[in-house]
């Protein structure tokens, strides 16, 4: 494609040469042929190092570029628009249902559902309009499907599961496996036992979610748990029973949350945060990565780091201390050794 013909698509302004373009690369991996992009003037030397035959640019970068440039009102969403064209086409699925899917005569299809090969979808079960469920996946005995949500090979929803509308699962999800319960004592005659709490509750999706690979929901003791709406959850995230996360969060790859806590609109969970149950997190509050948060967080901080957790300040005073004791050691060894 013609970068004067992509720079029309994308509403902007074409500088220099009118280039063939073929891909969508990043500055440093760029080769010819290649459109890339950059915002921010802090990576300018990555611009006049690149490779790339194109760069899209905010209309006030004065820093100039080795190659073409395509200035647009925002580089990294005009980028994500060129990178859907240049894709080839995604797989068609197109609607009904794969002669070796088993799909129990009681479920209520919706219009225009794709059910892929080997998939099961048990008793009772619904699936809304344009669902599409991939294959090998399991849909447990009363699930519900929302219209439109795309679910990918191998995953699962077990008994009572629902999902909302426009949702997305990724290869691998486990919706409403048992969460962690169990009552441990000593009986009179001084024996050890472990008896498991049944898990009798189910896990609840709201429109919008975004699930990735190889994450697990637990369904809940009693009552569900809950996702709501329009969060969207990293890959290998563990999420414990009767949590409930209000909605427009996210939960970012290897973050854990115990059973029974509560997260509020609009949290960031970063990576291998883990968060203790019984607890709540204020709307809008971030966790920082590998932070442990042992107990509720009121808002009064919106990002916190650390185990415990704490604020970005009292995090920074405490991990600094070590440092300036050591300057100023150095610095008394250094005076006792002038006066003799």
């Amino acid at each position: 494609m013609k970068a004067s013909e992509l720079a029309k698509i994308l509403g902007g302004t074409l500088e220099g040469e009118d280039v063939e373009l073929f891909a969508c690369g990043g500055l440093e991996e760029a080769r010819k042929g290649d459109l890339s992009f950059c915002k921010d003037p802090k990576h300018v030397k990555l611009v006049e190092k690149t490779a790339a035959s194109a760069v899209l640019l905010p209309p006030d970068w004065s820093l100039g570029a080795p190659c073409t440039i395509i200035r647009v009102a925002d580089p990294n969403h005009a980028c994500m628009a060129a990178a859907k064209i240049f894709a080839p086409a995604e797989p068609e699925r197109r609607p009904g249902v794969h002669p070796t899917a088993v799909v129990d005569p009681s479920v209520k299809l919706g219009a225009d559902v794709h059910v892929g090969p080997w998939t099961v979808i048990e008793k009772g079960a619904e699936i809304g309009d344009g669902a599409v469920i991939e294959a090998q996946v399991f849909i447990g005995e009363g699930c519900k499907v929302g219209a439109r949500t795309h679910i990918y090979p191998q995953v699962t929803l077990r008994e009572g599961t629902i999902a909302g509308k426009d949702c997305i699962f990724h290869c691998g999800v486990r919706l409403g496996g048992d969460g962690y319960g169990f009552n441990n004592g000593r009986r009179e005659d001084g024996s050890v036992f472990i008896e498991k709490i049944p898990q009798l509750g189910i896990v609840e999706i709201g429109d919008g979610v975004e699930i990735g690979s190889n994450t697990t929901i637990d369904r809940a003791r009693i009552g569900r748990t809950y996702i709501g709406p329009m969060t969207k959850i990293d890959n290998l995230v563990q999420v414990g029973h009767n949590v409930k996360v209000k909605g427009y969060s996210g939960l970012i790859a290897q973050s854990g949350i115990a059973g029974s806590t509560e997260i509020g609109y609009g949290c960031l969970i970063w990576a291998q945060a883990g968060i203790s149950g019984h607890i709540k997190i204020a709307d809008g509050v971030q966790v920082g990565p590998q932070a442990g948060v042992p107990q509720s967080l009121d808002g009064s901080v919106k990002y916190v780091l650390g185990t415990p957790a704490e604020s970005m300040k009292e995090f920074g005073a405490r991990t600094l201390l070590p440092k300036l004791f050591a300057k100023l050691k150095a610095e008394v060894k250094e005076l006792k050794a002038k006066v003799g």
